[in-house]
């Protein structure tokens, strides 16, 4: 079969644990793009911090970000959705006891209602500063425009993360998964990463068989299932692993490589 699309997870799958790229990986995506591979990155990060990633693949990407909910091609938004602004408001009020911070997203936008080593540490990672504000003042904007946010995020300790979780899991107009043990993201009910892959075949006219997608967390999990075919991480968690097709090596040992050399000669 001739593969015509490539959905990839960062966090894990294409970047190591030092959050880089393997030159074996750059080398296997460029190699794959040249014989008319498109590649999709569909990731739970916001725009602003998937753009240093495309500059050092250089290759065209569409990019589905903050979970699927936006996706870009060409610096165009393609497909968004998003959570009602009673949604955030809700959810905000049930983390209140956990005295963590919610971050909130919309397009390009990142919002935070306070700072704490978490928000502190992306802003390193990615070189950009949160905006600080109260779920008060955006309801408000937000309800004036009509719009909401596209996705919430819970960045805290694994223990907090879980009891946030077990408070929150049961709400029927959202859907929420970890993307890793620090971290729980909350989207529109009915969009994640499978949705934003479908999407992207409609929108690119690719029929979904002739797709491969690539995962590590629970958060890829819904991508996995609707591919054509599933390649898990080496370190991928148990989980994705039992659903996937192929397991290939880990984010640290360039497994987005090594899978791509069995598809492009297969």
């Amino acid at each position: 079969m001739k593969y015509k699309l490539f959905c990839i997870d960062l966090d894990g799958t294409l970047l190591t644990d030092r959050k880089e790229i393997d030159g074996r990986d750059i080398v296997a995506l460029r190699k794959a793009s040249d014989q008319g591979v498109k590649i999709a990155l569909i990731t739970g990060r916001m725009p602003a911090a998937t753009d240093m990633i495309v500059r050092k693949l250089a290759i065209p990407c569409i990019r589905a970000c903050n979970a699927g909910t936006y996706i870009l091609k060409d610096e165009c938004c393609i497909h968004t959705e998003y959570l009602s602004v009673d949604t955030m408001k809700e959810v905000y009020e049930s983390i209140q006891r956990f005295g963590v911070p919610l971050w909130i997203f919309r397009g390009r936008q990142w919002y935070v209602t306070s700072k704490d080593s978490f928000v502190y540490t992306e802003e390193g990672l990615i070189n950009r500063m949160a905006e600080e504000t109260s779920v008060e003042a955006l309801a408000l904007k937000w309800i004036r425009e009509q719009t909401g946010p596209n996705k919430l995020l819970i960045g805290a300790e694994p223990s907090i993360v879980q009891n946030v979780c077990a408070v929150l899991r049961n709400r029927q107009d959202a859907d929420m998964a970890c993307s890793s043990e620090n971290y729980l993201e909350i989207f529109p009910k009915g969009m994640n990463k499978g949705k934003a892959l479908r999407v992207i075949c409609e929108k690119e006219d690719i029929p979904v068989r002739e797709t491969v997608a690539f995962g590590d967390q629970e958060l890829d999990i819904p991508m996995i299932e609707a591919a054509g075919t599933a390649v898990a991480m080496g370190n991928a968690i148990e989980e994705l692993k039992q659903k996937a097709d192929h397991i290939t090596k880990t984010n640290n040992e360039a497994g987005i490589a090594y899978a791509i050399e069995h598809f492009l000669n297969y």
